[in-house]
């Protein structure tokens, strides 16, 4: 699970981070271990990453913040279908 998240204005920073599985102006996808934040919005860029302590600092307009399973990570057939 993430460890921190902190939204100020039109900036968010992201403690604990593993890795950015992507960004694009409308949506990233920040994941941490088994676990992902999905950020959809406006404008949105990564202002700040340093993945050796584990932050990332994304700036634009955050219209939904959904926290899930990272990219990748697959649970069973059955939870899969399930869902």
């Amino acid at each position: 699970m993430v460890g921190f998240l902190h939204l100020e204005g039109d900036q968010l920073q992201i403690k604990g981070a593993t890795k950015v599985a992507s960004s694009t102006p409308t949506q990233a996808v920040v994941e941490n271990g088994d676990s992902a934040i999905v950020l959809t919005g406006n404008n949105i860029e990564v202002k700040k990453l340093n993945l050796e302590e584990g932050e990332v600092v994304l700036s634009g307009k955050f219209n939904i913040i959904k926290l899930g399973e990272a990219c990748g990570k697959k649970g069973s057939l059955l939870k899969r279908i399930f869902k």
